[in-house]
């Protein structure tokens, strides 16, 4: 199903689907999120790519880089800010005060000080940090189209189909709540797009953290056994073929969404995956009993089921978007549960051997104002930010880039998000050069405009 925000553009495939569905009982939820497994022919990948699956922790609000990754402690009092650096277990490698864990751990993360891209506005500057190109307007005042470009989670998915994807689970989840400004702004983008409806995300639309917390419809009904289950089914196949066809592209994602729906309720694959129940206690406070832990380990989980790409959204409740009182913010509220949860994710992955095929990035859509307002608070900033990638290939321990003397431009290096997509896709294994898409007006798009950045490899 579409998300609600894209309520007034409900389509025939839509009302189709849902009768369909309503008659035969399978509830199961965000139907659109799972592709289909009967993929074509598979191709092999290209290049030497070590990476299987990606985990994009994505702090929303846009987080302040000069008061987490890149301190300023030689600048004035008006841009350095309260916070002090620290030292890192890398020798000349610095991060704040507020980051204890990470110091620990840097050994682990390459560290980009000179990401940039021109969208000040949230929606659109998390439009071009997630799909790699400018929206067509600097705003936040907009939402989800079927003709967007897709974001590079949307478009590993869509690979991943691509090259024979099965296994029961989604391949593309976001969890707990879209990338959005808020509730009424979704961002462009991290949908299916130009691609179809039948590459949407799974999108948990739930918090992970709540008592008892379950997804909602992932099995069959208690009162459906598997047998009639395959009599439905069959059903539902005889109804199809008996009933005219209408064809066009919108009535043909219908077989699809159909095939979805048995593949994922006769398996339990993807119910196991999202049982956060199955993990011992300690392990859930390892990661932190709130949202963000809980959606972290719930990717670790998803990605051992076969899942290829998770995003972790903070959700519109909880932004960095800290235009007022930015110092308490971060150190009383927002940094401690996403940092406990970060090095939980780290730590975990390495000790169950999966950071090595598992590339972890941490971004937000950019950073804040070097000076510090009125408010003492900071301004959004798109002319420089830090952006981490660790696992997956990447080399750890490692800054790549630096910014200027007051963290405002960059100094040397600088890197746009496509050069990041660019980089992802490499640690995959996909030659872009070679892999291109279709826009909605039959246009041929690049996977990417960006180069992949080889010394992080």
């Amino acid at each position: 199903m579409q998300p609600a925000h894209l309520g007034a553009q409900v389509t025939r495939r839509d009302i189709l689907h849902a009768g369909a569905m309503g008659l035969f009982g399978l509830g199961v939820n965000h139907f659109g999120a799972f592709n289909a497994f009967a993929a074509p022919s598979p191709r092999p990948l290209i290049g030497a790519g070590k990476a299987k699956s990606v985990i994009l922790i994505f702090n929303g609000g846009a987080p302040s880089h000069i008061d987490l990754w890149d301190p300023k402690p030689d600048a004035t009092s008006e841009i350095r800010g309260i916070f002090s650096p620290i030292k890192t277990n890398v020798t000349g490698t610095h991060i704040s005060e507020l980051l204890p864990r990470m110091a620990k751990r840097m050994d682990k993360v390459a560290l980009i000080r000179s990401v940039y891209h021109g969208h000040s506005s949230h929606n659109g500057g998390m439009h071009w940090s997630t799909v790699g190109r400018p929206y067509r307007v600097d705003s936040t005042l907009i939402n989800p189209s079927h003709n967007d470009l897709p974001c590079f989670g949307t478009l590993v998915g869509w690979l991943a189909q691509r090259d024979g994807f099965s296994g029961g689970v989604p391949p593309y989840v976001i969890t707990p709540f879209p990338h959005c400004d808020s509730k009424a702004y979704i961002t462009p983008g991290q949908f299916g797009g130009c691609l179809g409806s039948r590459y949407d995300p799974f999108v948990l639309d739930d918090d992970p953290n709540a008592a008892g917390f379950k997804v909602k419809n992932m099995g069959l009904d208690g009162s459906i056994t598997p047998t009639r289950f395959k009599e439905r089914m069959g059903l539902l196949q005889d109804f199809s073929i008996s009933s005219p066809k209408i064809v066009s592209p919108q009535t043909a994602d219908i077989d699809i969404f159909n095939q979805q729906a048995a593949s994922i309720l006769q398996s339990d694959n993807a119910t196991k995956a999202f049982d956060l129940s199955k993990e011992p206690d300690a392990v859930r406070e390892r990661y932190g009993r709130h949202s963000w832990g809980q959606s972290h380990l719930l990717a670790r989980r998803l990605i051992e089921s076969g899942t290829r790409f998770v995003t972790t959204v903070n959700g519109p409740s909880i932004t960095w978007d800290t235009h007022k009182d930015n110092f308490n913010k971060l150190k009383n509220t927002l940094v401690p549960p996403m940092e406990q949860a970060y090095a939980a994710l780290l730590d975990d992955l390495e000790e169950r051997g999966l950071l090595d095929t598992t590339l972890v990035i941490w971004m937000g859509e950019f950073g804040r104002s070097p000076k510090i307002n009125a408010d003492t608070g900071r301004d959004h900033w798109p002319n420089c930010y830090s952006v981490l990638l660790a696992g997956g290939g990447i080399r750890g321990g490692q800054v790549i880039g630096s910014s200027d003397s007051i963290g405002a431009y960059p100094k040397d290096r600088p890197t746009t998000p496509a050069d990041i997509h660019a980089t992802v896709y490499a640690a995959l294994g996909y030659d872009t050069r070679s892999i291109s898409y279709q826009a909605s007006d039959g246009r041929p798009i690049a996977l990417t405009e960006g180069t992949p950045m080889s010394e992080l490899f």
